[in-house]
């Protein structure tokens, strides 16, 4: 059976809900306080697991803590396949302080934790066979760039389809640059596209051209509510969004790349895997939390069967 291989962070989610996010030097009294397991690599392989018929092997790190042991329960109870994950005596699991007005609309701070110690050589260090079973590699840029690098190269020379969620976008852009050949398909949103061009942002399409011919397969510019820009062979396609009313957007962008992974994983052309993409990234805003919001197969299917 085909894998999926996800690279990517692990947090321990703390949530504060109030009417509004804070400003800088600004206190805001919140209503809700939550604690959940994510960061991006952990979202998008649950988000994967819960709607693919393949296995997803999940490569990361975590604390050999509270917050690491539960994360770990989770995972075995997600189906995830763990033997690439490291648990680290010395470093704590990594956490995130995440902030979430009455919209919605998100604010959210990382401390890495044992996510930065997923290093180039830890990766060069994973067996030939974990790629040689697998036909999907996703990761993001919550992680160390040389061992995302590492990963990407590793993953295209096995003949991977690889992906790419370019968040957050990191200073360096020399090293992006870099490693863009290695990559498939880039799932950058409109913040982190207009991070990518190094300046004020041409037109999207101006720009998800310019990615391709720097080396990216293929760019799809996720936009939330409007949906998402996808380049194909006769250039840019828009596909629609779901209309739903958002009440948390944390975890939608994960939502959509574990999506978009399991239906390219399955043989769909892009268009089609973004559009179903799409339609799982609009039920998870409908939910709170980041994992608790991602949905199931068996969901979706009673959403098109009652759509």
């Amino acid at each position: 059976m085909s894998q999926i291989l996800v690279l990517g962070s692990i947090n321990m989610d703390l949530v504060v809900r109030g009417q509004k996010l804070p400003l800088p030097g600004e206190t805001v009294v919140g209503g809700e306080f939550r604690q959940s397991l994510g960061g991006k690599g952990a979202n998008q392989a649950v988000a994967a697991a819960r709607l693919a018929e393949k296995e997803v092997l999940l490569i990361g790190a975590v604390g050999e803590d509270a917050f690491g042991a539960e994360a770990r329960q989770q995972f075995q109870r997600e189906q995830l396949q763990l033997e690439q994950l490291r648990v680290l005596s010395a470093t704590p699991t990594g956490v995130a302080i995440i902030m979430v007005d009455e919209h919605g609309e998100n604010c959210i701070s990382v401390a890495s934790g044992a996510n930065a110690d997923v290093t180039r050589q830890s990766v060069k260090e994973i067996p030939q066979t974990v790629f040689d079973s697998a036909s999907i590699a996703l990761t993001s840029f919550e992680m160390p760039l040389d061992a995302v690098a590492c990963f990407l190269q590793r993953a295209k020379n096995a003949g991977l389809q690889t992906i790419l969620n370019p968040a957050p976008v990191p200073r360096d852009h020399a090293v992006v640059n870099k490693l863009l050949p290695h990559v498939d398909v880039l799932t950058p949103n409109e913040i982190e596209l207009a991070g990518l061009s190094d300046g004020e942002p041409p037109e999207l399409a101006v720009m998800m051209e310019k990615l391709m011919e720097m080396g990216v397969g293929h760019v799809v510019v996720t936009r939330g509510a409007e949906g998402c820009l996808v380049w194909t062979d006769d250039g840019p396609l828009e596909i629609p969004a779901t209309r739903v009313t958002a009440i948390d957007t944390t975890a939608a962008g994960d939502a959509f790349n574990g999506a978009l992974a399991v239906r390219l994983a399955e043989g769909d052309d892009l268009a089609t895997a973004a559009a179903w993409a799409n339609r799982v990234a609009a039920i998870s805003v409908t939910r709170h939390g980041a994992q608790t919001s991602l949905p199931t197969a068996a969901e979706l299917a009673d959403d098109s069967a009652s759509g």
